[in-house]
């Protein structure tokens, strides 16, 4: 055990090789950036090898450091998973969720009180997230985000295609007869969906207006906010604006839309240790509730 390098060391190895870089690595670890290079730097001294390729632009693994770096994830993980069903304080029962905040709102809240009725024994936590991170939360069973799939260390298990649909309010969509009708109104733009407003005008066969008419907002559920007191119209995703205009707060005058670049994942860490009945039976519900 005595050849065992520090645990600490390990931790920042492991972060700084998923997020490319000390600062990032600082920040996820509590950790300053001279920090994190010096627990790399000893690490590297107590190996004997090199882990890192520093150069003024990058930092790339070199490979010893690729060669080592599986064998580290697995037994942090490893410790991770049997320090928490020993020692953690969550019940057999309980299961945390993370997933954007739209869609905590939108989607999963409102079926929820449907699932508790046949689930009354399991203890959900429900935690909302405005932008994906890099790396998964600590402390989260099952993890719901939107993108394109691409998430280190972690497995993404597409829910279903997904498409961009315009949102209005009932009155506002009185106006909206065809998508050319869309140019004298305001728009709401979310950050982060930059590419919604010009792919959706490029696929009618629109030109682009000039200028930036209309509000942006930070959220999809700020967009929804303002669009239901009537503020421009918004573009949204399909199994959002479906519930909305559900509801009768929002309609969607311009249906079927347009296919999305991103679709939602169900996200689970690379490892071979089984998963919990209750988070199987939450995943199997989550599943269905977004293939509806």
């Amino acid at each position: 055990m005595s050849a065992l390098p520090n645990l600490v060391w390990l931790r920042s190895f492991e972060a700084v090789s998923r997020l490319g870089g000390f600062t990032a690595a600082g920040a996820e670890l509590g950790l300053t950036q001279a920090a994190v290079s010096t627990h790399i730097s000893a690490l590297e001294t107590q190996l004997g090898h090199q882990l890192f390729e520093r150069t003024t632009r990058k930092l790339e693994l070199t490979a010893s450091g690729r060669a080592y770096l599986p064998s580290v994830r697995k037994a942090l993980q490893d410790l991770a998973i049997s320090t928490d069903s020993l020692f953690g304080n969550r019940t057999a029962g309980s299961v945390t969720i993370r997933a954007p905040i739209s869609e905590t709102v939108l989607i999963i809240a409102p079926a929820l009180a449907e699932f508790q009725k046949t689930h009354p024994e399991l203890d959900i936590r429900l935690l909302s997230a405005i932008w994906a991170d890099t790396a998964l939360e600590t402390g989260t069973d099952i993890e719901i985000r939107l993108g394109t799939g691409n998430w280190p260390g972690a497995h993404a298990e597409p829910l279903g295609p997904e498409k961009i649909v315009p949102v209005c309010h009932p009155a506002l969509a009185e106006r909206l007869k065809e998508p050319a009708d869309l140019m004298d109104l305001p728009r709401i733009h979310i950050l982060g969906f930059d590419d919604h407003w010009p792919r959706f005008f490029e696929a009618q066969s629109l030109t682009q207006p000039s200028g930036h008419s209309g509000v942006t907002v930070d959220t999809s559920l700020a967009a929804v906010e303002l669009a239901a007191a009537g503020g421009g119209v918004a573009l949204l995703l399909g199994k959002v604006a479906a519930r909305l205009a559900g509801s009768g707060r929002l309609t969607t005058p311009l249906d079927p839309g347009l296919p999305s670049m991103r679709t939602h994942y169900l996200l689970n860490r690379d490892n071979s240790s089984p998963r919990k009945p209750a988070v199987q039976r939450v995943e199997t519900w989550l599943r269905d509730l977004f293939a509806a």
